[in-house]
């Protein structure tokens, strides 16, 4: 009998299976990019990375699918466990 072979999900999977919400408050967009709140919310400020704000409020919103989208734009090497299953394909 083999032994049974438990693969964790590749992050494209992860992200949009319904683990996170389309919608994400700023702690849950701060979970899913593995960053600080602290520093997310000063992401905002500099406007580096898409958010939204409700009018006239301070309450920080997020779209998963563009956070996703602009992790995947981000320059530098992509280190995720994807990649390395794609790079070992033929």
């Amino acid at each position: 009998m083999e032994p049974e072979h438990i693969n964790p999900p590749l992050p494209e999977t992860y992200c949009t299976s319904g683990l996170f919400p389309p919608i994400l408050t700023t702690a849950m967009a701060a979970e899913l990019l593995h960053v600080h709140v602290e520093y997310l919310r000063r992401m905002v400020r500099e406007r580096r990375i898409p958010a939204h704000r409700f009018p006239g409020g301070r309450e920080i919103r997020f779209h998963r699918d563009e956070l996703i989208e602009w992790v995947r734009n981000q320059p530098g090497n992509d280190r995720s466990p994807s990649a390395e299953h794609r790079a070992s394909q033929p």
